[in-house]
């Protein structure tokens, strides 16, 4: 690894955060319209999903541990990347879960609709609970808070507010393909959410945002989160930096605190993991991350996750909290 290359190296655009986000979706998305009356309360638990709520009218406060209550206003957006506990009601004294009373009404694909009946005033929302299909944002992901409000960041974005706007009205109008629509908006409106977050998260001299803010670093940072598996070499990662093997080698682990053969090698090791844990074989994950053998694919995972594949694969139902900080 980083000891030869076989293979071309195009272009890089000069925005590595475009770069980045180029190939942002949102999987295994599942879709709420909520109608709900006061009162009503719904706790979410952690999970491992990115999850956000939008709010087309009010009443509506949330809950996470960290920041306590905050009210919502209509036309509000919040982002949880990390999938936090948290719990939404139409006030903060309504103590108990009131899920359990709503109608949930299923239609095509992941879409629900979920409604509890009343007297009170009337809260309509938008959820949705979410994977990422981008591998190069997790890292992004595990570094922004738990919780981020659009309208904290929609002055630094002239799009976001009539992009909040549009999903008000669809939200509404309840028309055939709402749903499909609703979850276009919410990829181009999480990503220009995220987008913000970094322009605006303040400078800083080293780690992965610093990283991928550099002119730089930040290119050959982007193509290897977009191409993992590729032959790279430190010569082919210069070269899509735009600077020397030397001058390269020195600025990135400078930034990142340890070299690029060594980042790329637990990237990889990641992946690799939730591949093992999706049932694909040792050999198939050794070639798709770019090993010759699965011998040595084998000794590299050992090296850096302190188990072997086979362990991994074997205990795909469970959980293995391995600690190898990306």
């Amino acid at each position: 690894m980083l000891d030869r290359s076989s293979q071309p190296v195009t272009q890089a655009p000069s925005d590595p955060l475009s770069e980045v986000l180029q190939d942002f979706r949102l999987s295994g998305i599942t879709y709420g319209r909520c109608e709900l009356r006061h009162p009503w309360s719904i706790t979410f638990s952690q999970q491992p999903l990115l999850r956000f709520h939008f709010v087309s009218e009010g009443p509506c406060w949330i809950h996470t541990e960290m920041h306590g209550w905050q009210e919502l206003q209509n036309g509000d957006l919040v982002l949880l990347p990390q999938g936090v506990e948290h719990r939404l009601a139409s006030q903060p004294d309504v103590a108990a879960d009131t899920f359990d009373r709503c109608h949930v009404k299923r239609f095509g694909g992941n879409v629900c609709e979920v409604v509890q009946e009343g007297t009170g005033a009337t809260s309509t929302l938008f959820c949705g609970s979410m994977a990422l299909g981008a591998h190069a944002l997790n890292p992004l992901i595990a570094l922004m808070p738990p919780i981020i409000k659009g309208c904290d960041v929609a002055g630094n974005d002239p799009i976001i507010g009539p992009l909040i706007a549009a999903m008000t009205a669809e939200s509404c109008e309840r028309q055939m393909g709402s749903a499909t629509i609703l979850s276009r908006m919410a990829d181009v409106l999480v990503a220009r959410l995220i987008r913000c977050w970094v322009n605006c998260s303040g400078a800083s001299t080293s780690g992965w945002l610093a990283a991928i803010r550099d002119p730089h670093i930040g290119r050959a940072l982007a193509a290897i989160h977009r191409d993992p598996g590729r032959d790279w070499t430190l010569e082919a990662l210069a070269a899509v930096a735009g600077q020397s093997r030397s001058v390269f080698a020195e600025r990135f682990s400078a930034i990142l605190g340890e070299g690029a053969a060594r980042y790329l090698t637990r990237l990889r090791m990641q992946l690799a993991r939730d591949l093992l844990r999706k049932n694909m074989s040792i050999a198939e994950v050794a070639s798709h991350m770019g090993y010759e053998s699965e011998a040595s694919f084998a000794r590299a995972f050992k090296r850096i996750t302190s188990v072997s594949p086979g362990v991994v694969r074997r205990t795909k139902s469970g959980r293995m909290d391995m600690q190898i900080g990306l």
